[in-house]
């Protein structure tokens, strides 16, 4: 009786000391992660030179402003974001069905050509034709300073087309398929009443996926867009950037006008962050539980 008081004493202790030992991982984990953007947040409404002399560790140093004035005071910062925000619906929209569409298919073993069309989608992640030629494919298909050039070439990210496929393979019950196609469901109404409702999670992960991808991407747009009117908020946050930075030049022959300008020049940078990546942040939160579940769900089963 002794013994095994004994024992479970010993066995609480074990279980206490190894809760508090992932813990404390957890929020090692959670500071190595989160302490980035936290001090990037505290950065941008700091003096830079504060900043760079190491004053700057948990708390604003000579708290200003200016940085984000200097954002806001650009008027093609909301045009930057309602170009942003529409891109991205509209690209999210369009990746996201077509990754389902594609995924699908794919998921039917039965599918005649299969492993062909497998092998076809992974070769391009590995192989492309470059810059060049797709430039020439977007500039002959007519869709040069037109927001169908920042969608259409990369609605089919051939990535999360794998991770839908597996989701279909292993989550979705092939005896639900099958009765239903008995009952004389065709394709496509099985695919829209019985497998899109059973996939709400995994659709949750490919919007976070192609939102994020499309808000961040500012490379395609200064490629294909030949307008400053059209710009998405990435393009316009750096173009506001590169003035900054070229004033500071400038300014490099007057007497403390070089200094002042680079701070500001400074305060841009930590701020142009902020600014682009708070939408982001903001809506992750309420999509964080289905993503977990989706990524989850994903994942390819041994």
């Amino acid at each position: 009786m002794r013994a095994n008081t004994k024992t479970n004493q010993l066995k609480g202790f074990s279980d206490r000391t190894s809760d508090v030992i992932l813990v404390l991982i957890c929020l090692m984990a959670v500071l190595i992660v989160a302490y980035p953007l936290y001090y990037v947040l505290i950065a941008s409404v700091s003096d830079p030179y504060e900043v760079y002399a190491g004053k700057t560790f948990l708390a604003p140093s000579k708290f200003s402003l200016d940085g984000y004035r200097a954002v806001f005071a650009d008027n093609s910062i909301i045009t930057g974001y309602i170009n942003s925000i529409k891109y991205t619906v509209c690209g999210t929209a369009f990746s996201v069905a077509m990754v389902f569409l594609t995924a699908y298919p794919l998921s039917v073993r039965t599918l005649p050509g299969r492993k062909m069309f497998s092998i076809f989608f992974i070769v391009t992640m590995y192989f492309g034709g470059g810059l060049v030629p797709t430039y020439l494919v977007v500039r002959d298909t007519g869709l040069m300073n037109n927001m169908l050039a920042l969608i259409v070439p990369g609605g089919v990210a051939v990535g999360n087309m794998i991770i839908v496929r597996n989701f279909f393979e292993n989550s979705i019950p092939k005896e639900m398929i099958e009765a239903a196609e008995i009952d004389g469901a065709s394709k496509w109404v099985t695919f829209y009443r019985i497998v899109m409702p059973l996939s709400m999670s995994m659709v949750a992960v490919m919007v976070v996926f192609s939102m994020v991808a499309y808000w961040n991407d500012w490379f395609t747009a200064m490629i294909y867009l030949t307008g400053p009117e059209k710009a998405p908020l990435p393009l316009v946050l750096r173009n506001i950037l590169i003035k900054s930075s070229a004033s500071a030049t400038q300014a490099s022959t007057i007497t403390g006008g070089y200094a002042e300008l680079n701070k500001l020049t400074e305060s841009i940078k930590f701020s142009s962050i902020i600014v682009a990546a708070a939408p982001m942040l903001i809506i992750y939160p309420f999509v964080q539980k289905y993503f977990e579940k989706g990524m989850m769900a994903g994942a390819v089963k041994g």
